[in-house]
């Protein structure tokens, strides 16, 4: 799924996108847990059912995307009914590695059920997303350092939401956080070169909270235990090697479509 507007479908003007700041997560978190939401039109080429909506709570409103669990196509390799889970677990991960990678993101009902909702992030459109996902830039590799953290088995071209500032956010995280090493992504230019003193102190929080943590608490809400402890391994291994991660050997290295 690509957060753009020429994916919409039968969408109508509603609120105003922008009255929440995705860099203001508590404010953005109130608003997508106790507002109304208001489905306007669809994600066209979302492979699960991905919802364009608008929310109001308490006279602020923004634009945001919906999945209900219902919606989900099964996976092999993935327990059904589980994506918005992974989602939200991204979001948590991001937070506390303290890039807000992850647009705002929760769990909770909506109007086919319960699923995920996040705050929509809107690209600028002047950006060319196959030259930012080649790039160097700082925003990109610690989007890759955040693929590797949550075993990102779906980083396309695409699922990066750059809107102009400078920032980069990512989106689609809903094939995370499996036990099997499945890391698949546009970024690997950094593979076997060392971390960035900032990734490697952003990885130590993030082993302390997945220990003693509220991390820990959440995920544990979210995701298996095994997973949870699959997530502390690939975190210390990170550590102790201190260099991005290598394709893995038996799984295709990029997902197909890139885009």
């Amino acid at each position: 799924m690509t957060q753009s507007s020429r994916d919409r479908a039968t969408a109508g003007d509603g609120p105003p996108a922008s009255t929440v700041s995705p860099r203001d997560a508590a404010a953005a978190e109130t608003l997508l847990l106790g507002g109304s939401l208001t489905v306007e039109g669809r994600l066209v080429q979302a492979s699960n059912a991905t919802l364009y909506c608008s929310v109001e709570h308490d006279g602020i409103s923004a634009h945001c995307v919906y999945k209900p669990v219902a919606g989900e196509r099964p996976l092999w390799d993935f327990p059904d009914g589980t994506l918005a889970e992974r989602e939200v677990a991204a979001y948590e991960v991001s937070k506390e590695m303290g890039w807000g990678t992850v647009p705002p993101t929760v769990h909770r009902d909506g109007p086919y059920g319960p699923g995920m909702v996040q705050l929509w992030v809107e690209p600028d459109p002047d950006i060319d997303l196959v030259t930012l996902s080649r790039s160097d830039e700082d925003s990109i590799r610690r989007m890759a350092v955040f693929d590797a953290v949550v075993n990102n088995a779906d980083r396309k071209i695409g699922h990066l939401l750059p809107p102009g500032d400078g920032h980069v956010y990512g989106c689609d995280h809903g094939v995370c956080f499996s036990v099997e090493y499945k890391l698949r992504t546009v970024l690997w230019q950094w593979r076997g070169k060392p971390l960035t003193s900032e990734a490697l102190e952003a990885l130590t929080r993030v082993s302390k909270a997945l220990r003693d943590g509220s991390l820990a608490t959440r995920l544990a809400e979210l995701l298996t235990p095994e997973e949870v402890d699959a997530a502390r391994r690939r975190v210390d291994l990170m550590l102790k090697h201190r260099i991005h991660p290598y394709p893995p050997e038996d799984w295709p290295a990029i997902p197909w479509p890139p885009l």
